[in-house]
């Protein structure tokens, strides 16, 4: 049975002074996520969100329709000018991540530390 995906907006400032948006998802993500993973996103204006890190690490489960919706997220952010980066994913979804291609459109961390010293 597929846990409800959630989704949480938290805006943090990485250690060089950055804001940076960050996407909090909790729960499996699939098609019936699509509110929680790209409305979640696309409710965030724009202009002012342009570092954004992807939370993943109380993610279960992300079946096949659920990597469209976050490739989808990626290239709408790639669009417009965003830079997206994730941390939290298991070692077998950042596998599948890399193979897929996600890792064109979002660098993978594996702490949200190691994100934020990045930005």
């Amino acid at each position: 049975m597929q846990i409800e995906t959630k989704s949480r907006v938290d805006q943090l400032t990485s250690p060089a002074g950055h804001p940076v948006t960050v996407l909090r998802f909790e729960g499996d993500i699939a098609s019936t996520s699509k509110d929680a993973v790209l409305g979640a996103y696309q409710a965030l204006p724009k202009e002012t969100n342009k570092l954004i890190l992807l939370d993943f690490s109380k993610v279960d489960y992300i079946n096949s329709s659920g990597i469209a919706l976050v490739i989808q997220m990626l290239i709408e952010a790639a669009n417009s000018g965003q830079k997206v980066y994730a941390f939290g994913l298991s070692a077998h979804f950042t596998k599948v991540f890399t193979m897929v291609g996600i890792t064109k459109y979002a660098q993978l961390f594996t702490s949200e530390e190691q994100a934020l010293a990045a930005l």
